[in-house]
């Protein structure tokens, strides 16, 4: 198994993630290449809480401009983990 840290690279915290917190539902950006497998076990071993679900998005990349020179921005991985009921919230969070 990969480390858990090398998968998990990320929390995404913006509004629309701080309404899912209520229903113990968080956001990470994640190894582009990691499936939701490798994800609930990593979730599970860096914070001690049981995982029931992970959903899992693909942002794709973005063209982008800066005067004269455009590119694109990075793809990139989303995952929605949901926690057990019985499982605490996770502590990274509680500030927010």
């Amino acid at each position: 198994m990969k480390n858990p840290r090398d998968i998990i690279k990320r929390p995404i915290i913006t509004e629309r993630t701080s309404d899912l917190m209520a229903n113990k539902k968080y956001v990470f950006e994640v190894e582009l290449r990691a499936n939701k497998t490798e994800i609930k076990q990593a979730i599970e071993a860096i914070f001690k809480v049981k995982v029931t679900n992970v959903n899992t998005l693909r942002m794709p990349a973005k063209p982008k401009r800066q005067g004269r020179h455009s590119g694109y921005t990075s793809e990139w991985k989303k995952a929605i983990v949901s926690l057990s009921p019985e499982s605490k919230e996770l502590e990274f969070f509680e500030t927010v």
